[in-house]
Formats: C-alpha cells, structure tokens, sequence
C-alpha cells in the first residue's frame, strides 16, 4: 500500500511539474503536418494535444459541460450488448474535420448535427472512451466482475511483453536484443525491487513461467486496487500487451511516452531500418498513444479529491 501511495503521488508530481498544464497526448500524424505547427504553437490553440485543464483564458460554455449519453451506453458493459462493435474515426464527409464512427454510423451531437472536430487526436480520444467506456466499465463492470478481470489479467501475465527477449545470435534481431538490454533490463530490476523477485527472460514465442511468488505478489496489488484503478490498469494491458507496463504507470516509474517508448521498441527498430510507412505505422503510433493516454488521464483525474 505503502509503495502504491508513492508512486501515485510520484505520477500526479509529474504530470503537474509544467503547473498543471498537463500534456499527455500528441499525435505523430498531426505533428508530421508542419504547415501552420508555428502560429498554433504561439497561439496556444495547437490541435495536437490534450490537456486536463484549459488555458486559464478559456471560457467554458453550457455545450462544454453538458453531455448527453444513451442508457444503452452506459449499461451496455453489464446488461446485454452494446449496440455498435467498435469506435472508429475517419474523415468527415465534406473532407473538413474529422467524425467519430460507431460501425457505420456517425456520432451525432445532443442536437442531433453530426460531430465534426478540427482535430483528429480529439476526435480519437472520444471514440477511445466510446470503444473501452472506461467509467461505466469502472462504475458497473468491475464491481461485478473483479475476480474474472484479475485471472485474466494473471493468465496473460507470463507472456508479458517486458519478460520476451529476441535472440541475439541473429544478425536480424541482435539490434532489438541491443535496445531490449537497454531499454526493459532497468524495468526488470524494476520489478526485482517492487516485488522480491527476479523476472525470467525467454526468447519463446510461446512464453515461460515466472516465479510463483513473483506472480502472487502481483496479483496482490491488483487485489488492492479501487475499481477505478483495475478499469484503468486493464485498459492499459489490453493496449500495451504488457500488465508490468500498466503497474510501473500506476506505482510511479513509468511515464507515458517511456511506456509507448517501450511498447514499441520492436516495431520502432523495425521502422528505423526500413522506413515509415505513411498511414500505417503513423496512425498504429497515434492510436496507441490514445489507448494509453485516456487510460493514464482516467486514472488521474480518479485521484483528484
């Protein structure tokens, strides 16, 4: 409890260090876009990030603090099944902004107009809470469900991202096994400390087995934690293909873009070697950042008194 209390005050510190201005999203995708990036940058209304708190010089009109939500929505985690399959955006019609789409159809406002943004990273995050629906999740699933969602977060957790190691007797994967000694060794000294018990590497596709004792001390932080915090926790391994990840997020060793840093480590090597490809890597970029950075806002702001 002692260590959860740290690290949470060492996150809250460090999203706060630019005096409560807190960036914690930007999109790759935008940012490749120079044209205008100077005047939004000096004008302070740059489409590219996010902020729990607005410019002191912004007003907050009765449209921005009222949303409508339909009842299918909010219990659709618990009762039945939601009525759309995935959250998705995509340009808007008239090729001015971006939509947010359930399946095919388009988000619409209270008004009933359809929801056009300027900005395609605000547009993504709106349909990351419409697709992972992390307060109803918090507010009715996980209270239901707690048992289910741990075991299935512990039955993922020896195939966790940070424990594989690619070979390095390969002139192919030898650069990845370079960055992974770089990069992952200090979260597996990491978790050595946190935990008393020192993490197996392997290089199977297939995984291995970490130490029972290593595994029961995790599974005991996840037993700790509010409902808001598992929501939270649960979002980010579904993202990140790691539960070590989301848990150095929560208890303070890990900020977002070291997570994404290391989420990506394999793929970033790859595209270091041979190149970017427009529209698929990019887009893969942002899309991850939106998964991480709502889960890490949520459970921030569920923090806040």
């Amino acid at each position: 409890m002692a260590a959860t209390l740290a690290g949470r005050r060492l996150l809250l510190q460090r999203c706060a260090a630019a005096g409560g201005r807190w960036r914690l999203l930007g999109t790759a995708v935008e940012a490749s876009s120079s044209a205008g990036g100077k005047e939004e940058e000096e004008g302070g209304g740059g489409g590219d990030e996010i902020y729990l708190k607005k410019p002191a010089a912004a007003v907050t009109t009765r449209d921005e603090t009222s949303v409508a939500m339909p009842m299918s929505f909010m219990t659709g985690s618990v009762v039945g099944k939601r009525f759309y399959r995935e959250a998705t955006v995509r340009r808007a019609d008239d090729g001015n902004g971006w939509s947010v789409m359930l399946d095919y159809r388009t988000l619409k406002s209270p008004a009933k107009r359809p929801l056009k943004l300027q900005s395609r990273t605000l547009a993504m995050a709106i349909a990351a809470e419409w697709e992972y629906q992390l307060a109803c999740t918090a507010l009715e699933r996980v209270p239901l469900t707690r048992k289910k969602i741990i075991d299935n977060l512990m039955k993922k957790f020896h195939q966790d991202l940070v424990f594989c190691r690619s070979p390095d007797d390969n002139e192919l994967t030898v650069g990845v096994y370079q960055r992974q000694k770089e990069k992952i060794d200090p979260i597996l000294d990491w978790v050595n400390t946190q935990f008393g018990f020192k993490p197996v590497v392997y290089t199977s596709f297939f995984g291995g087995k970490q130490d029972e004792g290593l595994a029961n001390a995790v599974e005991t932080v996840l037993k700790n934690t509010t409902d808001f915090e598992l929501a939270s926790i649960d979002a980010m391994a579904a993202a990140a293909h790691s539960l070590v990840i989301p848990l150095a997020i929560f208890r303070g060793k890990l900020r977002i873009e070291q997570a994404i840093e290391l989420i990506r480590l394999e793929e970033d090597h790859q595209v270091d070697r041979w190149g970017l490809v427009e529209g698929g890597h990019d887009v893969d970029i942002a899309d991850l950042k939106v998964q991480m950075s709502s889960a890490v806002v949520f459970l921030l702001l569920s923090w806040q008194l």
